[in-house]
């Protein structure tokens, strides 16, 4: 997968912060929260399979994706890192963080990563058996959508969806125009690959994590505040923020990044 490193600071000793994005996203969504941290702590950005420079890459399941992104991380060379994760990227975040043990390290690297702390912005924990067929429905009438319609079409339906109810008129003109470079059939795929549908509940895991765990959400985004308490785990509400935190307040999100990271060291 395609990495973007970013880094002023020059200790090998600091741990080295790794963002996932969400669905439609890519490596360059994280700038403006890296750069009030790049100067602390090295910082990568990865694009998941079938976004941004990966658009090319393709994965089958979580596993897929899991095992290209502890790839990557042998490939740069990470040694102790902190994983922060928006939305799907919070998903793969997850399912990476409690599946440590069954990664496969490449025989010719002798250590492997070593996951110190794990930031979840948005993230759903898993939905009960009874529900996925429902959402996995769902998932493909979108996903034939994005493989089949132009962009920007099916983009304005899609931030019409109630957990973007926080966006005015504004913001979604432009994310819309800041997503339609997007291949339809790139996104559809990953999209069915890591469908929640597909994704093992992760709740009752990620509370039996050693590293450090921390849960981060806008205040409102009603959805995400309401899975978060039920959860019962330790998290934050980023007061003036939705579904999207890091891009409608990157200070204060990168503020909370420097505390939680001061606790895995």
């Amino acid at each position: 997968m395609d990495v973007q490193s970013h880094a002023t600071v020059q200790s090998t000793s600091r741990p080295t912060l790794v963002f996932l994005h969400g669905l439609l996203g890519n490596g360059s969504d994280w700038r403006q929260v890296i750069d009030q941290l790049s100067r602390a702590y090295p910082c990568l950005t990865i694009d998941l399979p079938g976004h941004g420079h990966s658009h090319a890459v393709s994965a089958p399941d979580f596993d897929g994706v899991n095992q290209s992104l502890l790839q990557t991380l042998v490939e740069r060379n990470v040694e102790q890192y902190v994983l922060v994760g928006y939305s799907m990227g919070a998903r793969v975040g997850m399912y990476h963080a409690v599946n440590q043990s069954g990664s496969q390290t490449p025989e010719r690297v002798k250590k492997q990563p070593q996951l110190i702390g794990l930031v979840v912005e948005g993230g759903h924990f898993g939905l009960p058996p009874t529900e996925r067929a429902t959402r996995f429905a769902n998932d493909q009438k979108w996903a034939h959508r994005f493989a089949d319609q132009p962009m920007t079409d099916v983009l304005s339906d899609w931030y019409q969806q109630p957990v973007f109810s926080s966006l005015d008129h504004d913001q979604r003109q432009s994310l819309i125009t800041k997503r339609s470079d997007n291949l339809g059939h790139c996104v559809a795929q990953m999209m069915l690959a890591t469908s929640l549908a597909k994704q093992p509940e992760l709740l009752a895991k990620i509370k039996t994590l050693t590293v450090p765990f921390c849960y981060l959400y806008g205040e409102r985004d009603e959805k995400f505040k309401c899975l978060a308490t039920a959860a019962e785990v330790n998290a934050i509400a980023i007061a003036d923020a939705g579904h999207n935190v890091h891009v409608e307040q990157p200070e204060l999100f990168a503020q909370y990044i420097k505390e939680f990271v001061k606790n895995c060291c």
